[in-house]
């Protein structure tokens, strides 16, 4: 838990504990919980909206408060009782954005087009606005920035985004459906229980000179975009493997290989609404195949887990069969899916990436 109840965001799920004015006579106890909606925090009191009406608070009497999840909607492990709707919320945050506005419950994202995720919508719960009038206010917004309109769709696994009055919409004006994405959830627990064993983990609430040097052989990225994307969240953990860190041993690598302080393996943990995201997870080509990913993501998951944070997701693109394969061993169970789907425009002009290296590989998507 923080001590600083408004370090957290507004219109979160959260829990207040604050010290009573007098020991309960029943129980004793001088303590006491509020669970609800953050309203508001300030520096005189913090008002919660609770499921047994407003609890204002002054900040004098708060002793702790921590961001949880939204409230489960079915039957079941924690992890899957969650709605499609909210734990797309829930991911929204775990990864970053350089500009985010809302249009109702919809969240618009752009990025300089550095990922998807940095560059679409969330389209859970009412836009405000006929869903017509509210596409037309995407495009325009995305158009102001010289980005195609996205649109992440969710449902059930497998679903058919024309079988979504959205998505039946944005087909209708010529979108294409593509990245056809898993989501992926788990007890951090589980996870790191599950932990296969191998060399050392670093871990930094920053990604550091040669974290982001690895990740830009990775993939393309946008210079000081990226940065802001891959640092944008409530809070988030930079792991990695390097040869130094017992791996060369492992290897029986000798002399400068074996003292290599480039990472071998990445993977990047963002939190928010109560769960960890797990994302950029990477291995280089020449280290495959030996278990770092699964080890990485095993120590990142038992990181979050010692930090009371007990729900991890993920995202998959559907066809990444290997990916697949690791995270279920993990512990990992299908929740749901989205798809992207995007305008395209002959006029669309397209944003300056700087291009990696080397092809990605299989991995968690970002």
């Amino acid at each position: 838990m923080t001590t600083d109840v408004r370090t957290l965001p507004l219109g979160s799920r959260v829990v207040v504990r604050w010290r009573l004015d007098a020991p309960d006579q029943a129980t004793g106890a001088t303590l006491t919980d509020a669970v609800g909606t953050l309203v508001s925090a300030d520096d005189v009191a913090v008002t919660v909206e609770t499921s047994r009406g407003t609890v204002t608070i002054a900040l004098d009497r708060v002793t702790a408060a921590k961001e949880i999840p939204p409230k489960p909607s079915r039957r079941g492990a924690p992890h899957l009782a969650i709605s499609v709707d909210d734990l797309q919320r829930v991911m929204v945050p775990a990864w970053g954005a350089v500009d985010r506005e809302r249009l109702g419950d919809w969240v618009l994202r752009a990025s300089a087009g550095f990922t998807q995720r940095g560059n679409s919508v969330v389209p859970a719960g009412d836009p405000g606005l006929p869903l017509a009038q509210a596409v037309d206010t995407v495009e325009a917004w995305y158009a102001a920035r010289r980005l195609p309109a996205k649109f992440a769709v969710a449902g059930p696994e497998g679903f058919d985004p024309a079988d979504d009055p959205l998505g039946a919409l944005l087909l209708g004006r010529g979108y294409v459906v593509g990245s056809r994405t898993v989501n992926l959830t788990a007890a951090t627990a589980a996870v790191a229980a599950a932990d296969p064993g191998g060399p050392a983990v670093s871990t930094s609430p920053d990604p550091g000179p040669a974290w982001l040097a690895a990740y830009r052989g990775t993939r393309s990225t946008v210079p000081g975009v990226t940065e802001q994307v891959l640092t944008g969240s409530p809070r988030q953990v930079f792991g990695q493997i390097t040869p130094g860190g017992g791996l060369s041993q492992q290897l029986g690598l000798r002399g400068a290989d074996a003292a290599g302080t480039t990472p071998v393996a990445l993977a990047r943990l963002g939190f928010a609404s109560g769960w960890a995201g797990l994302g950029a997870v990477w291995t280089d080509p020449a280290y495959r195949g030996r278990g770092l990913a699964a080890h990485l993501t095993a120590r990142l998951a038992d990181e979050a887990h010692r930090a009371g944070v007990a729900l991890i997701h993920l995202q998959v693109e559907h066809d990444n069969a290997v990916a697949l394969r690791l995270y279920h061993r993990l512990g990992f169970a299908t929740h749901s899916s989205y798809a992207y789907l995007t305008l395209t425009s002959p006029d669309q002009p397209s944003p300056a990436l700087t291009h990696p290296a080397r092809r990605p590989s299989p991995r968690a998507c970002r």
